[in-house]
């Protein structure tokens, strides 16, 4: 206590010595006396600014601790020094890191279609286990392993489908993410980071038809010798492959082939470009109707008739179509067959059979319907067609048509797009006599064009049908892929306003339906692939078509290939 009292006073006297200075100072200064007069109110105002700073001291302490306070939980300090460390690294990094995070995103997002691929992939290594146990069943039942070898091909093609398009994700998925690192020195974006044969593989690829292997023949005529074409049986795809039939026929025989008269049969000039077959052979092989009489003047005259068919009856003609052929001004010999054939059972006839049976040195020969005829099928089937020719195929639409189709898939189409031909009308009786029956209830038939649609994975189809409206729209409410409705496209009605068939409209042409017919053939041989009515010869004469244009795929086939319909109506 003493120490203390002590140590103050010391403080004391060493706080008044610097008082009793100034004052002496102050006496010595003239202004002395103004000086003393303020001496008391110096000394309190002093000890006023003395408390005042004391209390901003312990203002600012306590303010101070409050402010820290306040910023800590109101602000993110970690992602402020972050954000301004990162500033200092470089002015681009925010940027950057946007870019990532929008990479990774889509890259998770790709993961996630590769991982419900796979999922579909796994189960489809189910089925394919469980039709190989069918087929390998059938083979011991049937003995006979067609069947079984192309369901092994295009399972094995579906399977390389589904893991050539996981590569795909995947190569997508390694660009998305090194595209957020595009700024980088050891980064190689253009890369190849799988195996570069896969580079020009397509599910749906072209089939290679083999054109440098063909087997043909030379048709040669003779002069003034002629074969008069006869077709009668079913509608126009059915004549048309019963004239390229006789055009073999023609070429085996050394005649030129006379096109009938549009008073007895179709008028092939409106929907073919009957020019086009001389001039892919370079000579006169075929003449009209009406150039055959200008030549023959007065002689309109078959010389022989030779009947291909003797059953149901000779040449398959009956007595209304012999009538049109005299009101011609045709005169006919005796019609007669040459040897027993049976349209419902047609014998596999050989080169050799026809030279036999049909040769002659008579002016005009005829041999009546060949549509059911089967001589050399593998070497008339094959792509081209079996007769020596510059073209494609001899037989195809009028230029008019080809261009109106061009004109069309340009319009409403584009490059890639499935054609499905849907025969409906007139095709219930007609499926359910065949064994199994090839006429399937709309769900089924929606699910067989989905399978197709999405090998191809094309974003529209073009349909051509004679389905009735109510038909058309629950298959279009079922073509379904990966959530999105699959539009079905049909040539829409003449409309003044569209110019894709202003060519056919200004030559006379619109309105034909056989013109229409042969448009709608066009079209679907000009698709990225092709689903048909199995037992259609409209069918099939776009399968001839596409085989002979090469646009023919390995994902073509007839609808619900392979099924049989899982309902079927009894028989009456």
């Amino acid at each position: 206590m003493m120490e203390r009292d002590s140590s103050d006073e010391e403080e004391d006297r060493e706080n008044l010595i610097p008082q009793n200075d100034r004052r002496n100072e102050a006496v010595k200064s003239p202004n002395h006396t103004r000086v003393a007069n303020f001496q008391i109110d110096d000394l309190k105002s002093r000890i006023s600014g003395t408390a005042s700073r004391f209390n901003k001291r312990y203002l600012f302490g306590i303010l101070l601790p409050l402010v820290i306070l306040i910023l800590y939980f109101t602000t993110d300090l970690k992602k402020l020094f972050q954000t301004h460390i990162s500033t200092l690294k470089s002015p681009d990094s925010s940027a950057s890191v946007n870019r990532m995070r929008e990479s990774e995103l889509r890259a998770l997002y790709l993961l996630k279609q590769q991982e419900l691929e796979l999922f579909k992939l796994w189960n489809y290594t189910a089925l394919v286990n469980n039709k190989s146990s069918l087929s390998a069943l059938n083979h011991n039942n049937d003995n006979s392993g067609n069947s079984s070898s192309i369901n092994s091909n295009t399972m094995l093609e579906d399977l390389k489908s589904k893991l050539f398009s996981q590569i795909s994700i995947n190569r997508r998925i390694q660009g998305v993410l090194l595209s957020s690192h595009e700024s980088g020195e050891f980064v190689d974006l253009n890369g190849n980071y799988s195996d570069a044969s896969l580079e020009d593989w397509s599910r749906c690829r072209k089939v290679d038809q083999r054109l440098s292997d063909r087997r043909t023949i030379e048709w040669k005529p003779r002069s003034n010798k002629y074969l008069f074409t006869i077709c009668v049986s079913g509608q126009m795809s059915n004549h048309l492959i019963c004239l390229e039939k006789h055009m073999f026929f023609a070429a085996l025989l050394n005649r030129v082939l006379v096109i009938p008269s549009a008073k007895v049969d179709y008028e092939f000039r409106r929907i073919l470009d009957i020019e086009h077959i001389n001039k892919c052979l370079g000579r006169k092989v075929v003449v009209t109707f009406e150039e055959f009489v200008e030549t023959k003047k007065n002689d309109l005259h078959i010389d022989k008739f030779l009947c291909y068919f003797s059953l149901p009856q000779p040449c398959f003609m009956d007595d209304e179509h012999v009538k049109k052929l005299k009101g011609l001004g045709l005169s006919l010999s005796k019609i007669e067959a040459v040897w027993s054939e049976d349209i419902k059972k047609p014998k596999q006839n050989t080169v050799q059979d026809v030279l036999a049976k049909f040769s002659s040195d008579d002016d005009v020969v005829a041999i009546g319907d060949v549509f059911f005829a089967d001589v050399e099928r593998e070497w008339v089937m094959q792509a081209g067609g079996p007769i020596a020719h510059k073209c494609k195929t001899l037989i195809e639409p009028s230029r008019l048509i080809i261009l109106t189709a061009q004109r069309f898939i340009q319009t409403f189409l584009g490059k890639d797009f499935v054609a499905v031909h849907f025969r409906r009308h007139g095709f219930l009786k007609f499926c359910n006599a065949k064994k199994p029956s090839c006429f399937y209830p709309i769900p089924q038939a929606s699910d067989c064009i989905n399978r197709v649609v999405e090998r191809a994975n094309t974003p529209v189809i073009y349909l051509s049908t004679d389905a009735a409206e109510s038909e058309i729209g629950l298959l279009q409410s079922g073509i379904v892929l990966n959530g999105k409705t699959v539009p079905l496209v049909q040539r829409p009605a003449r409309n003044s306003a569209e110019k894709w068939d202003a060519l056919l409209y200004r030559h006379g042409l619109d309105g034909d339906s056989q013109v229409d017919a042969m448009l709608d053939k066009t079209i679907c041989a000009l698709s990225t692939v092709f689903i048909g009515s199995s037992g259609s010869t409209f069918t099939e004469d776009i399968l001839r078509l596409r085989k002979d244009w090469v646009s023919a795929s390995v994902c073509d086939e007839y609808l619900c290939r392979d099924e049989v319909p899982n309902f079927i109506a009894e028989d009456e």
